[in-house]
């Protein structure tokens, strides 16, 4: 076999990256996204499924290597990245890339994190590694999307691309905190893609198990590196070939142009959507467009119906089946409702960038007003929004008011993409709002300021550092409370 592979074309690419070579822009944008990333992980402390994640990695022992948010010791570097990669998806705040359709972020920060503390690795080997494994990730996604269908091959089979794409970014990505070679790095793709997994039944029907594909994906990453590393190899062909990745999860139709072409020279991470508001990203322009009538002086009160039109692949996520969209019992489902995305932009929010996490609890999503609001919302294919998706996420609203008048606001593009971006203060904005919720602002800052100078650590492992001293400035004060 002489011809090059598309894994050993990747692995080359991770092998001669460095950091000099990253543009400043990719540079800039990885450190806003491991901002992001850890104030969502932070953040997400305080659902009941990452209780219980947290418990499960406090149990499981095993080498102190790296820090898992939440847990009060260290852990073994796989757990570390399981853990942190379950909070980072589990608010469904974080970031998007179009037109994979994917949330890498949240596989790969946590994996690159976790490998780079327990390696003592300096932050531009880690800046490297992240930008490496989102572009990885989010290439591979891009060769799932089907121009003609207009919609992710994934998506189609009923697969979570995010934590698919984002097993085998995250093992490139700590393969190169390893230092591994390109022989090695081929082999670290081909083990991934055999742990490579994600079902997204839950998104129509219920079920939280949704949160932990990112962790397992970082697990995964993490797992297949550092097996590789002790000689596990893995096929060069793991991608293509006849009983490959793309056979095996797409029936054999994808996009290799998608994987190489400007592969290192045309950088996809800048082009990451970054979220404003902790929901689905398919229902954000909804939100858009309901604040846009709300600044417009339309009252809820005076609406007779409500049609909100999106791209028709989206459908089938926000506005399916239509009766549970419309009622949803828990602030999880409401985040993937297009109806609640309407209810919570007509009545505004409460913080944040304008709508945040208080938004999205269980008494606001059987909140009888939101409910009234959400019985009058429909959802349909919109021609316009379909020609435009998934480049975006638009929406358009139109409302008819008892008065027999229409108003309609047209979102066609997303805040928080390169179109419309988030400014660097938004970003602080949405960090402190996330991390403030558990933390005092002076470790708030301390985390802010080292992940915003990630490149210039020594150490990766001061960023999650500061999290010892919350912990035992807590601790300290519940022993205060306990002798008054």
């Amino acid at each position: 076999m002489n011809e090059v592979t598309l894994a050993q074309t990747i692995a080359r690419f991770a092998a001669q990256t460095r950091y000099e070579d990253l543009p400043p822009e990719v540079v800039a944008s990885v450190r806003q996204r491991v901002l992001d990333t850890l104030g969502i992980c932070i953040a997400a402390q305080s659902l009941d499924s990452s209780r219980a994640v947290i418990d499960y990695v406090a149990e499981q022992g095993g080498a102190p290597q790296a820090r898992a948010i939440g847990v009060p010791h260290r852990v073994p570097a796989a757990l570390a990245a399981f853990g942190n990669g379950v909070l980072a998806h589990s608010l469904d705040y974080d970031d998007t890339h179009l037109p994979s359709v994917l949330h890498p972020s949240a596989s790969i920060v946590p994996s690159v994190l976790a490998a780079a503390e327990r390696a003592g690795a300096d932050g531009r080997t880690a800046v490297t590694a992240i930008a490496v494994g989102l572009e990885v990730c989010v290439r591979i996604g891009m060769a799932g999307y089907d121009r003609e269908a207009g919609n992710s091959v994934f998506f189609e089979h009923g697969q979570h691309a995010t934590s698919i794409c984002g097993a085998l970014g995250g093992a490139v990505a700590v393969g190169v905190i390893l230092g591994q070679n390109e022989e090695q790095l081929t082999s670290s793709l081909g083990v991934a893609a055999s742990m490579a997994a994600g079902i997204i039944e839950a998104n129509r029907t219920g079920g939280n198990v949704k949160r932990l594909h990112c962790g397992w994906a970082a697990h995964s990453a993490v797992t297949a590196a550092d097996l590789v590393s002790r000689g596990i190899t893995g096929p060069p062909t793991v991608l293509e070939g006849r009983f490959g990745f793309f056979q095996a999860f797409l029936r054999g139709e994808f996009d290799a142009a998608a994987i190489v072409e400007g592969l290192g020279t045309e950088w996809e991470v800048p082009r990451i959507f970054f979220k404003p508001y902790p929901a689905n990203h398919f229902t954000h322009a909804a939100i858009d467009a309901a604040t846009g009538l709300r600044r417009r002086g339309v009252d809820h009160r005076e609406v007779r119906r409500l049609t909100l039109g999106a791209p028709a692949p989206v459908i089938r996520t926000i506005g399916e089946p239509i009766e549970g969209k419309r009622r949803p019992t828990t602030g999880y489902q409401a985040q993937f409702s297009g109806p609640y995305a309407v209810a919570v932009g007509l009545l505004g929010g409460g913080g944040g960038l304008g709508v945040a996490l208080d938004d999205y609890t269980d008494a606001l999503a059987v909140d009888p007003t939101r409910r009234e609001i959400m019985d009058k919302v429909s959802v349909v294919a919109d021609d316009e929004c379909t020609k435009i998706f998934p480049s975006q996420f638009p929406a358009v609203l139109t409302a008819e008011l008892v008065d027999g008048s229409e108003v309609t606001e047209r979102v066609l593009v997303n805040r928080g993409g390169p179109e419309n971006p988030l400014s660097d203060d938004e970003v602080a904005l949405k960090f402190r709002d996330n991390a403030g919720r558990h933390l005092p602002e002076t470790v708030v800052a301390r985390i802010a300021a080292h992940s915003l100078a990630l490149d210039e650590l020594s150490d990766v492992g001061i960023v999650l550092s500061s999290l010892d001293d919350a912990a035992d400035s807590a601790n300290t004060s519940a022993a205060q409370e306990g002798q008054l």
